[in-house]
């Protein structure tokens, strides 16, 4: 029998909670929390927002098959848009639609079907919200085999969405983990698929702003777009089988993995800004002492790759004074420069390379 969506919370009967769920949810907390204290040691949170949504926005987008190179991802931000090619642009719009939800999640605390609306309608460019018409149906890439046929009728839609909602927001209808409660709301938003297109995305932009939501995280840095991309297979075989066998455990310590590796990958990834970002404090101050600022340093963080527009705006100098600061920076080896069409772009190459690198911690 074909699976069939079911309001949440899941039966009573389901056991959520295993010897195996409950081991794996302890360190997942662990390294979670280790990963929120480390993300508070960055002295300017847009330095982690701007280069760490990038990331997930980078991830995410490939899990789709939508593939930019490491070079593409940062020119994306800087460029205009009749500039940029459609994988960058459409990695650009996740960074953006991430960066607008955990806005509202900061303001307001909950996470709104509006909200949900516009993070798909950032994502796609368009305002065709919860699908309205029948026929929608999950396919293996390879064989073109129907694997999953989600909830055909609007009203059906609209009332499982209406329930997720609430599910999000009212701890009182589930007393359970807010991880173990992430990985269903995650389940329920893929086997509703509410929108004709952009639901992968926008179900992994759910699972960033649930854990700021519920106060896991203070900013939204756990990426595990990366874990899922590298995983990809285990991925949708998890959430077959709980549509399948109601395989819950399996689909639990899936997610449960995800957070735990994500967070030992992303605590790797801060502190390695966090020295190198000493490393040119004191590199700076020590050889060019006279244009040293903590304006500058944040200026040389927030992205791999600035150009003099932003050093103007930043550091409140002249076109004349950004230009000569950036010549001495380059001279000095800080930073080395890239002509695209007739605009210089400066490189920070060292955190260019932290992200470049697909190290696992603990390798070097």
């Amino acid at each position: 029998m074909a699976y069939q969506v079911t309001p949440l919370p899941p039966p009573a009967t389901v056991d959520l909670e295993t010897r195996a769920v409950l081991k794996k949810l302890a360190n997942a907390h662990r390294y979670l929390a280790e990963l929120k204290g480390v993300a508070r040691t960055i002295p300017n949170e847009a330095i982690i927002l701007n280069t760490l949504t990038l990331q997930e926005a980078k991830d995410s987008s490939a899990i789709e098959n939508i593939i930019t190179t490491q070079d593409e991802l940062y020119r994306a931000n800087l460029l205009d848009d009749d500039m940029l090619n459609p994988a960058a642009k459409e990695v650009q719009d996740y960074a953006v639609a991430l960066k607008m939800g955990f806005d509202r999640i900061r303001r307001a605390g909950l996470i709104r079907l509006d909200d949900i609306l516009d993070i798909q309608a950032t994502l796609e460019h368009n305002a065709a919200g919860l699908r309205k018409l029948p026929g929608t149906s999950l396919k293996n890439q390879r064989t073109a085999e129907v694997v999953y046929t989600p909830p055909q009728e609007s009203r059906q839609i609209e009332f499982l969405m209406a329930n997720l909602v609430d599910y999000i927001n009212d701890d009182g209808r589930h007393e359970l983990d807010d991880l173990l409660k992430m990985a269903i709301i995650h389940f329920q938003f893929e086997s509703i698929h509410p929108f004709y297109d952009g639901n992968g995305r926008t179900g992994r932009i759910i699972n960033i702003l649930y854990l700021v939501a519920k106060g896991l995280l203070d900013l939204p840095v756990l990426y595990l777009s990366r874990y899922i991309t590298r995983n990809k297979s285990a991925y949708y075989q998890s959430l077959q089988a709980v549509r399948d066998r109601n395989a819950w455990e399996q689909w639990l310590l899936y997610m449960l993995d995800a957070v735990e590796q994500t967070a030992k990958q992303t605590i790797f990834l801060i502190e390695s800004i966090n020295t190198l970002m000493l490393q040119y404090k004191h590199g700076i101050r020590e050889q060019l002492p006279k244009i040293y600022s903590q304006d500058l340093l944040n200026n040389l963080f927030q992205h791999p790759y600035t150009k003099i527009e932003l050093l103007v705006s930043d550091l409140r100098v002249t076109r004349l004074t950004a230009t000569r600061y950036l010549d001495q920076l380059i001279d000095k080896g800080f930073l080395t420069k890239s002509k695209i069409g007739r605009t210089n772009y400066y490189i920070n190459t060292p955190l260019f390379q932290l992200f470049a690198d697909n190290t696992e911690p603990g390798a070097r």
